[in-house]
């Protein structure tokens, strides 16, 4: 156990785009703005929003910048409810097989095949951290968290970089449950 502590923050309903995606959705070659940056480097919230389709219901959501490879939707449980689809729990970026929605953009619209996820709850480590932390890329870890709904979070991605910044990401129903609203902070339990 270390005694220095990661925030904790709570990653909402986003999702990433491509190019491709992106040209259809709001027009060809047109350039993703920035509403506010995130904690993670070259990270930002877009102002641009996109409604996402599903069997049971619809969702609107942000996009997160920059441009991804490939056009992925992350959702909370409950929120895949609400769109009537059941994704599986993943790491980002590993979208094979998962479910499709339709996405509407002011231009258009997209019917994503795959892209549909919950997204693993993780910690972004910047190298150095990682070896003050004694941790290495894709370990699995605990957090806990003491509030006045105090949980240990298990199942933790770790994951390195050196273009990471120090932030354990979870989702709007994981913050839910453990009462956390505002600025949190947790500690790793290996």
């Amino acid at each position: 156990m270390s005694d220095q502590k990661i925030m904790i923050e709570v990653s909402a309903r986003h999702m990433h785009v491509s190019r491709a995606d992106l040209d259809v959705l709001y027009g060809p070659g047109h350039q993703l703005t920035n509403k506010k940056d995130l904690s993670q480097p070259g990270q930002f919230a877009c102002e641009e929003r996109v409604t996402v389709v599903g069997p049971k219901g619809q969702l609107t959501m942000s996009i997160l910048g920059p441009e991804r490879p490939a056009t992925q939707v992350e959702v909370s449980l409950t929120d895949a409810r609400a769109l009537g689809i059941a994704p599986p729990v993943r790491e980002s970026g590993d979208i094979a097989g998962t479910p499709g929605v339709k996405l509407v953009g002011p231009k258009g619209e997209v019917e994503l095949k795959e892209g549909v996820m919950v997204a693993k709850r993780h910690i972004h480590f910047h190298s150095d951290e990682a070896k003050q932390f004694g941790v290495v890329d894709k370990q699995i870890a605990k957090v806990r968290f003491e509030g006045p709904r105090g949980v240990i979070f298990e199942e933790v991605v770790c994951r390195v970089s050196d273009k990471f910044a120090l932030a354990m990401h979870i989702d709007t129903d994981e913050a839910n449950a453990a009462g956390i609203a505002g600025q949190a902070f947790g500690e790793l339990v290996k």
